[in-house]
């Protein structure tokens, strides 16, 4: 896979310019006003309401900068159209473990991963471990516990579901 190639879901990036749409717009102003107003307030060396907002102010400038630089540097790979005969980004695997257990994963953007909801980075070693194979192939790969080994019985391009908020619940803190 080529360095630069940084893939996201249509529906990942549509997450992360909401992100920075509602920190830019809303966040960030209502943290300056509330800085603006604790510092009319006179003495700050003891103004918990301009330390905490300056403090914040830092934090949103901070998650602006990156959420900018990704929103930059990914390139929008929609899974519907995907047509490759072997695993590749976007696609929906359906896996059977050791124990004959059925499990689905979803292969994503770094910053659309959540395991606890089948969605894996495309740099995950299980990711990995399955792009470019087909149905019916055997695959080990490592985990923190040790070596695992999974048929690959079924995967399709079809829409990844959505089922975590647009924005993260630290924006909203």
């Amino acid at each position: 896979m080529n360095k630069n190639y940084d893939p996201i879901t249509p529906n990942g990036l549509l997450n992360l310019e909401n992100e920075y749409s509602l920190l830019k717009r809303i966040e960030r102003p209502k943290i300056v006003e509330t800085v603006s107003w604790a510092a009319s307030n006179g003495d700050r060396s003891e103004n918990a309401d301009y330390h905490y907002g300056k403090k914040k102010l830092r934090e949103i400038d901070k998650r602006l900068s990156y959420l900018s630089k990704r929103i930059n540097t990914v390139t929008a790979v929609d899974p519907l159209k995907q047509s490759s005969t072997k695993i590749q980004f976007g696609a929906t695997v359906t896996i059977l473990d050791e124990e004959n257990n059925k499990q689905v994963y979803y292969i994503v953007g770094l910053d659309e991963s959540d395991a606890c909801k089948g969605k894996i980075s495309y740099t995950s070693p299980l990711a990995q471990a399955l792009l470019n194979k087909e149905i019916g192939d055997y695959v080990s790969f490592k985990t923190p516990k040790g070596e695992r080994d999974i048929e690959i019985i079924d995967f399709s391009y079809s829409k990844i579901p959505d089922w975590f908020s647009v924005l993260p619940l630290y924006v909203l803190n």
